[in-house]
């Protein structure tokens, strides 16, 4: 309700001050972006503390937009079983979001870091000044991973480091 009373005044604002036409507005974004934007997919948060939770936390301080992106990653397969995301910011940032968190899930933790800005902007048509939306999602995935390996890597540290302190104390 709030969304379409904002796009109806945008609209107007827009036509009276004579910056776009009737059918000009529809092609400022392109509908992969509009339906992601109306439809955000797998908008929400996991809890961080999770070990099996990796969060990338990234923001563009040019545009303000901050982008918040989690996996969770089943332990035996290392595939990526959920995604979510919350992100503050303009239409291609929230896009850019949904399509990364479903592109990087049921893949592996190698795969989806082949996962590229480029192919997120192409896949949305997003011009070019709105590519470093592109960017902080596949920046997000990133971070996510990066998030993820360290707390495995904390963990697996740690249960490794238990039996040497038991065997210490005896």
């Amino acid at each position: 309700m709030l969304r379409q009373l904002t796009n109806t005044i945008l609209v107007q604002r827009l036509r009276s001050s004579g910056a776009v036409g009737g059918a000009g507005l529809r092609r400022m974004y392109h509908e992969r972006v509009v339906d992601h934007y109306n439809n955000p997919r797998n908008v929400g948060s996991f809890d961080k503390n999770d070990p099996n939770v990796g969060t990338g936390l990234v923001g563009a301080p040019a545009c303000g937009d901050v982008m918040k992106l989690q996996i969770k990653v089943d332990d035996e397969s290392g595939k990526i079983v959920d995604a979510c995301f919350k992100t503050f910011g303009c239409g291609s940032a929230i896009a850019s979001s949904s399509v990364a968190t479903e592109w990087v899930k049921g893949k592996q933790m190698e795969e989806v870091l082949s996962i590229k800005n480029t192919e997120i902007a192409k896949h949305l048509s997003l011009p070019p000044v709105k590519l470093h939306c592109s960017m902080l999602a596949e920046d997000a995935i990133k971070a996510a991973v990066k998030d993820y390996e360290a707390k495995r890597s904390k963990l697996n540290g740690s249960q490794e480091a238990a039996p040497v302190e038991k065997a210490a104390d005896a």
